[in-house]
């Protein structure tokens, strides 16, 4: 598990590990049953709070991509392709929404939207 904190981003640091985590399932590098290291862990390794991951883990297990056996630990999810392609869309549209209202405020078009984009990506 590769995870970089950045302390001067404007995203909370447990949305920070919450998404580095979700990208490394979605993107195979933590495969099913992966067992995430113990919170008190990896607050020390990060050099963060315990809450802070407390709570990370806490999104990852809503968002059904880890589960917790008590006394064990927590573990990747044992999702098929076709789960994963879902929850990963549906996270993606979800901050796409949010996204998407910020750039209509300024009175962008879709096709102006495209063109930034195309820049940024």
């Amino acid at each position: 598990m590769n995870i970089a904190i950045s302390n001067t981003s404007e995203k909370p640091i447990y949305q920070q590990l919450f998404e580095q985590i979700s990208a490394q399932i979605f993107k195979g590098e933590l495969e099913n049953g992966y067992c995430l290291p113990p919170i008190r862990q990896a607050a020390k390794e990060l050099r963060i709070s315990i809450i802070t991951v407390k709570k990370a883990w806490e999104e990852l297990e809503r968002s059904g991509l880890i589960y917790t056996i008590t006394g064990k630990g927590c573990f990747v999810a044992e999702l098929s392709r076709e789960d994963m392609l879902q929850k990963r869309n549906e996270m993606i549209l979800s901050k796409m929404v949010t996204d998407i209202s910020y750039y209509k405020s300024f009175g962008l078009t879709i096709e102006e939207v495209v063109e930034l984009l195309k820049k940024v990506y």
